[in-house]
């Protein structure tokens, strides 16, 4: 196989797997939201997520302020509505309403559940030695929620450029039959 150069400046179209998901945030009683996908586990228990947002985003200096999110996970039917997050930005309006979106309050943390996603995670940050020179944040799960009304969910996954795959089939491998 004759392998074939590729522009360094589209990697992450290659890395990208995770679910494309929208970040809440609370700050003054008013709510915001963003679309993300650079988003990574660091560690299972207990549960640690690594999260790039850009300073750029009005997202980033509220959670930076308030060290807490909810990382809510929707389903790929709601795929509009997480384009129409990812490109408005919550300085200019109220998200929520403008995009049809339920804030439902949290348990743990200020920011708000949404009701249209099969899960949302309450976060709070525990790391902050990355943000100021990565905007990488490391927060910690300390709550998490299921819709069990919405059955085997079909997330996002960004692959750049406004392409979007969607989950499919799911495998099972046994532990026992994989040879070392």
């Amino acid at each position: 196989m004759k392998m074939k150069e590729y522009p360094v400046s589209k990697v992450y179209s290659l890395l990208e797997g995770g679910p494309v998901v929208m970040v809440t945030t609370s700050c003054g009683g008013r709510f915001n939201v963003m679309s993300m996908s650079w988003h990574t586990m660091i560690e299972f228990v207990p549960p640690l997520i690594g999260c790039v947002v850009s300073d750029a985003n009005y997202t980033f200096n509220i959670l930076k302020a308030t060290k807490e999110c909810v990382i809510a996970i929707p389903q790929a039917r709601l795929a509009g509505k997480v384009v129409r997050v990812g490109k408005t930005s919550g300085r200019d309006i109220d998200k929520f309403t403008s995009i049809g979106l339920t804030a439902k309050p949290a348990s743990a943390v200020k920011a708000p559940l949404i009701v249209e996603c099969f899960a949302n995670i309450e976060c709070k940050v525990v790391d902050t030695t990355l943000i100021d020179k990565y905007n990488f944040f490391i927060l910690k799960a300390v709550k998490a929620w299921i819709d069990p009304a919405q059955k085997k969910p079909r997330a996002l996954h960004h692959h750049g450029h406004g392409v979007f795959i969607v989950d499919g089939k799911k495998i099972r491998i046994p532990f026992k039959s994989i040879e070392p």
